[in-house]
């Protein structure tokens, strides 16, 4: 692919803040990728606009295409030939599918009822943050509207029946996702990246999934605090964030 259609390429996603390029782990994933693969993205904040609502990010623009979701989103960059996992073997390619999975059934959960539906959280950080992001009078709309949907996705992955309360949940949703955050720092070991040197498609998800835990100013929460003890998943965040966007920063 050549430079021209390279740079043709822009990225609509939620804006950085608390040291991170972007506060939504959906757009940390992509842009993640796009650094470790070499695409030559330009990135959009949907911040003060009335994009805020009607928007579903991230979401990749280049020529006529509209690319969104992360999983399609970095199918579609592979097909431009911005591959991050090209020296992956077989096994490695079906490890990594296999982790993928494991973050969204079992952290995904978490991570959203700890920023959306976490009373404390929601009023004290999220919020206000999203609030602010978002033009008047969405600035009333959007924190409920993501709120809710939050709420609704929680309860259709972890409720066994209709009927479930989010409170009936909450035990094995934490429980889950600490199982899974113990699974992924014994994966990592002592390495920089889950395979070898350089970061994969793999190392965008957890990215992804990790940073806004662990470097959100949470007032509440035992995920953030049980990341915390696990050095080499804040480590691996750290570096990630050296690595590769210190020259962009900052983020609030």
């Amino acid at each position: 692919m050549d430079q021209n259609m390279a740079a043709a390429m822009e990225l609509r996603c939620w804006g950085g803040d608390w040291g991170l390029p972007s506060v939504h782990c959906e757009s940390l994933i992509v842009q993640a990728y796009a650094k470790f693969s070499g695409a030559k993205v330009t990135v959009s904040p949907i911040d003060w606009t009335w994009k805020t609502l009607t928007a579903t990010v991230p979401e990749l623009l280049c020529g006529d295409s509209a690319v969104q979701e992360p999983t399609n989103i970095l199918n579609f960059l592979r097909k431009q030939r911005f591959n991050a996992d090209y020296e992956l073997t077989a096994r490695q390619g079906a490890d990594t599918m296999a982790y993928i999975a494991l973050l969204e059934e079992k952290l995904r959960p978490a991570l959203l009822h700890t920023f959306w539906v976490d009373a404390e959280n929601y009023a004290n950080l999220t919020r206000p943050w999203f609030a602010s992001r978002s033009p008047f009078p969405l600035n009333f709309l959007v924190p409920s509207h993501h709120a809710n949907a939050a709420l609704s996705r929680i309860l259709l992955m972890k409720g066994e029946a209709p009927l479930h309360k989010i409170t009936e949940v909450e035990g094995k949703i934490y429980s889950d996702a600490k199982e899974c955050l113990n699974l992924l720092s014994y994966r990592l070991g002592m390495e920089n990246y889950f395979f070898g040197n350089l970061p994969t498609s793999l190392d965008a998800f957890v990215f992804g999934f990790l940073a806004p835990i662990f470097k959100a100013s949470l007032p509440s929460s035992p995920l953030q605090s049980h990341l915390r003890q696990l050095a080499n998943l804040t480590s691996f965040c750290d570096n990630i964030l050296a690595v590769y966007f210190s020259s962009d920063r900052p983020y609030g």
